[in-house]
């Protein structure tokens, strides 16, 4: 008599065990010594190789933008055709992304300061947006990049309008989050002109007309040329084609709008991207800087035409930790920088594109409700503050 063993089948209707949470890390004020050490050493390593190399990228990327837009902008005069008119589109989204992205965010950083060209110089560079560039300097290049995720001082955080962190208080407004989150993409270049403006301090009456009165002359003259050259000068040039060069115009600047919010959004709200209270910042050493962007921040993968798209932020940790460094030298360093969060237990918060904007999506619909924090919203890391290792040490002895 033969006997069959059968495998024993899962048990579809069994109650799953509860996935455990990871422990949280904990961070040593020396471990955070060590990784300012080591960080400043690649920053250094980078910095003196910067040549060349660095030149001839940033002039090849400008030499492509430009053709891109006269491409564009010659196939408008035949956009009565509609694969002329498409093509059209197609090349001036992409003139318009590179200018915003891979040159001007990245030479407003300073990145090719060193090259002491007018051209690509941070203080004289002015790109194809409507935000003035002196204000966009001041709201992203100071105020973002100096508090990152630090909650009411980083303006980053939803733009004033948005709730993107349990730590920010809900109200029945919030319902409206991912409604907000729309408009705000379509309209990017136009959210990013009134990011300076701190609209809420304004209607509380914490900032005074004196306050304002510069950056409303800066937007007349900077948006207005914007949009007398996309609205009017160039689709005027094409004659009886006006209102299709208008259209056309118009959907580059929405393509770039969503294309920017998205790589954008991508870098700095997907779940596990850490928020801190400005007491933990206070008086923090460069370790402590450091740390606070790699927790701060998140990544997306892709291919190499997507992160020149990018502006190579799908670097954001890289981009972060070294903001005035040439944005084509991030991925060669991002496998240092990996290395170093896995050497500490730190997250290297990294994902496809798609899956990050879903999440960031996702997570706008969740945080419009006033639902709790789930288990996964706790901090990940906790750092041991040299301030306060050095307070405790004195109170002890």
């Amino acid at each position: 008599m033969f006997t069959i063993s059968l495998p024993k089948l899962p048990n579809p209707f069994a109650k799953k065990a509860a996935t455990p949470e990871p422990e949280p890390v904990y961070l040593s004020a020396e471990a955070v010594d060590e990784i300012g050490r080591e960080l400043d050493e690649l920053r250094n390593r980078i910095t003196a190789d910067l040549g060349d190399k660095d030149r001839e990228y940033i002039l090849g990327i400008i030499r492509l933008q430009r053709r891109l837009e006269l491409a564009g902008r010659g196939l408008m005069f035949a956009g009565f055709l509609p694969p002329a008119w498409i093509a059209g589109v197609t090349a001036l989204s992409a003139s318009k992304i590179l200018d915003n992205m891979e040159i001007g965010h990245n030479v407003m950083h300073g990145q090719y300061d060193w090259m002491q060209d007018p051209m690509v110089h941070s203080s004289t560079f002015e790109w194809d947006n409507t935000c003035p560039s002196d204000q966009w300097r001041h709201s992203h290049n100071f105020m973002h990049h100096t508090y990152t995720n630090i909650l009411d001082m980083d303006r980053d955080i939803g733009y004033g309008l948005l709730r993107m962190e349990h730590e920010q208080a809900w109200n029945p407004l919030r319902l409206g989050n991912p409604a907000y989150a729309f408009v705000l993409m379509c309209t990017f270049q136009w959210g990013v002109m009134l990011h300076d403006l701190e609209y809420d301090r304004v209607l509380k009456g914490e900032r005074s007309w004196a306050e304002v009165k510069p950056l409303l002359r800066g937007w007349w003259h900077k948006a207005g040329r914007q949009v007398a050259k996309d609205y009017l000068l160039h689709p005027a040039l094409t004659g009886p084609l006006f209102p299709l060069t208008l259209a056309g115009n118009a959907t580059a600047n929405l393509a770039r709008n969503i294309w920017s919010f998205s790589v954008i959004f991508c870098g700095h709200f997907p779940d596990g991207a850490q928020v801190f209270s400005p007491e933990d910042c206070e008086n923090e050493t460069q370790g402590e800087w450091y740390v606070r962007q790699m927790l701060g921040s998140a990544n997306f993968s892709g291919g190499r035409i997507m992160h020149i798209a990018g502006g190579h932020l799908g670097y954001q940790i890289e981009h972060h930790l070294f903001p005035d460094l040439p944005s084509s030298r991030y991925p060669e360093i991002a496998d240092e920088v990996r290395a170093i969060c896995e050497k500490n237990g730190l997250p290297y918060n990294s994902g496809p594109l798609w899956k990050q904007v879903a999440n960031v999506w996702g997570k706008m619909f969740r945080l419009a409700l006033p639902l709790p924090p789930r288990p996964t919203d706790a901090p990940a890391v906790h750092i041991e503050r040299r301030r306060a290792k050095a307070k405790a040490e004195t109170v002890a002895a």
